[in-house]
């Protein structure tokens, strides 16, 4: 019977280490890699919200599961999943769903670092949530059947009998609630419902902001209000929905200039809650400012002194009202809107 060579009984050696080594694997001799994949509850814009964690993981190595959803939809998901919530950071567009989860004790403190990140008034002030970006209200008109010096001084004023079936909104979604949330917190409860009761008798009901737009462009009514970057978004490409048209900006302290603030949080129960902290401080951070400012969100900066993009109206020209982000309350102004009967 032939003797095996040396380079078979390599061979048969390194086989053997292997199998040796998997076994042990299997039984638990040897640690597995630790999976550091950060799960993410994504209620801002999908495309942002890819762009973001492409870079993040790029330049951390840390893996990022998107579950894309609703303001709403994903914060009472949050809430109804509490201390088992499989999410590890939650991204809204507006903050009053934020608010809600933060109500329920669910988020962590945010870094301190990142909290420094944050101008304030653009952060919680319990600590557990800062902005990551900003649109700003605005009413989108067209200057054929309506001047800019021809619309109202407030965005309060749409609810006269003057601008009867001459003003369009999307009240079904949570954009528009937030702007009622902060027309709620400027004015009071009286004025919010006398204000919505208005634009029940007054208004035209659209789906969305784009949709919108799109009506003050054909010129089916003559003003709508919406948040600013979808008109520089369809500027920005063709401008097929919104060339007929022009933006006012209320800059006097009036409701109608309100800054709703996307937040960025860290759920307390995050299984990854150092890798979910630095996902939270490359959003508010210059990197993340920089990948917002770059993008064709055209949504503000709000972090780190990063400029926003240049084709919009600059930052410091919005002089918005001010309003803790912290108390605006959605359940609440959802059922203000019932009661008017927009929802």
């Amino acid at each position: 019977m032939p003797v095996p060579g040396r380079g078979v009984w390599f061979v048969r050696m390194v086989l053997a280490v292997v199998a040796s080594t998997v076994l042990l694997a299997a039984c638990g001799g040897a640690p597995a890699p630790e999976d550091r994949t950060l799960t993410l509850y994504n209620a801002q814009h999908e495309g942002l919200g890819r762009l973001w964690v492409d870079e993040f993981t790029r330049q951390t190595g840390i893996p990022v599961q998107i579950r894309d959803g609703g303001d709403f939809e994903l914060g009472n998901q949050i809430v109804a999943e509490g201390a088992a919530s499989p999410a590890d950071v939650f991204l809204t567009e507006n903050s009053p769903a934020m608010s809600l989860v933060s109500g329920a004790n669910l988020l962590a403190p945010a870094d301190g670092a990142t909290r420094g990140l944050v101008p304030p008034q653009y952060a919680s002030t319990r600590g557990d949530w800062v902005g990551i970006a900003a649109r700003t209200t605005v009413v989108v008109h067209n200057p054929a059947l309506v001047p800019e010096d021809q619309l109202p001084d407030s965005i309060l004023d749409f609810a006269r009998p003057e601008w009867q079936g001459r003003v369009a909104f999307p009240p079904g979604g949570a954009d528009f609630q937030a702007i009622v949330s902060a027309v709620n917190a400027l004015n009071g409860d009286a004025a919010t419902q006398q204000w919505l009761a208005g634009l029940k008798a007054n208004g035209r009901i659209y789906q969305s902001n784009t949709a919108t737009m799109q009506a003050v462009n054909r010129g089916e009514v003559p003003a709508g209000i919406i948040y600013h970057y979808y008109w520089y978004q369809d500027r920005a490409e063709a401008g097929a929905n919104s060339a007929n048209t022009e933006l006012k900006f209320y800059t006097n302290g009036d409701a109608g200039g309100f800054l709703s603030v996307s937040g960025g949080a860290v759920l307390a129960s995050s299984s990854h809650p150092a890798e979910a902290q630095q996902l939270l401080a490359f959003l508010a951070g210059v990197p993340g400012q920089e990948v917002l400012a770059r993008s064709e969100n055209l949504e503000y900066t709000v972090g780190a002194g990063v400029p926003a993009n240049p084709a919009l109206k600059p930052f410091s020209e919005l002089r918005p009202p001010p309003v803790d982000l912290s108390t605006l309350n959605g359940p609440k102004v959802v059922g203000m809107m019932q009661q008017a009967g927009l929802l």
